[in-house]
């Protein structure tokens, strides 16, 4: 897939003021983590909120881990998510069942195949690389190997969405090397967990902008 602009998501979104700032800073999409074990977790009623502050033209991700499927539909009953991103070890047929387009989380280490690990989501929209940690599922601020993914464009024309420990001062080099279709940043940009700075996320879009140029 050939990249001329790069797709920028901004993560754990947890209240209005940094969203209607991510959004004017220009991102593309934001992220609200439906996961309890996450210092970003937010209820359903608060996206609510937030999507209904948000203007035209950003879309909405739900992140889930291993969730339930009623607890899924619940969320997206309620909330008006454009799409679901799965960060567990749900297999397609799960993943494919809801009423939305969704992204497939796959953690990234040397030893995994890679190219079977994205063919196994065919209808995915997207897949999202993050690094692998054996106890948490995403947000780990920790980046992984890229050259890993130098077979990528050979082997799959799947939309890739690369996130792992992205910030302001690697992004514009992570842009460059994998010319993924999207990035993902969530502990990158903040000031502590749940809370975003401003300048963080306004100085990761320029580098990634500096990095399509």
């Amino acid at each position: 897939m050939e990249i001329t602009r790069t797709r920028i998501k901004i993560c754990g979104i947890t209240n209005i003021e940094d969203a209607k700032t991510a959004a004017s800073v220009g991102a593309d999409a934001l992220g609200f983590v439906f996961y309890s074990d996450s210092p970003r977790c937010v209820s359903v009623d608060t996206v609510q909120q937030i999507i209904q502050s948000l203007p035209a033209f950003v879309n909405k991700v739900g992140l889930f881990v291993d969730a339930e499927i009623e607890a899924v539909n619940a969320v997206i009953n309620q909330a008006a998510l454009d799409y679901i991103q799965f960060h567990g070890e749900e297999d397609e047929s799960y993943c494919a069942s809801f009423s939305r387009p969704y992204i497939k989380a796959i953690r990234v280490k040397p030893e995994l195949d890679l190219i079977a690990q994205i063919n196994r989501y065919k209808s995915a929209s997207a897949i999202l690389l993050d690094a692998w940690h054996p106890k948490i599922a995403g947000g780990t601020g920790e980046s992984f190997d890229w050259d890993l993914l130098n077979r990528l464009p050979e082997e799959t024309n799947q939309a890739i969405i690369l996130a792992g420990g992205l910030n302001q001062d690697n992004v514009f080099a992570a842009v460059q090397k994998v010319k993924p279709y999207a990035v993902d940043v969530s502990s990158g940009v903040e000031e502590k967990p749940g809370k975003k700075s401003a300048e963080k996320m306004r100085n990761f879009i320029d580098q990634v902008k500096r990095g399509n140029q």
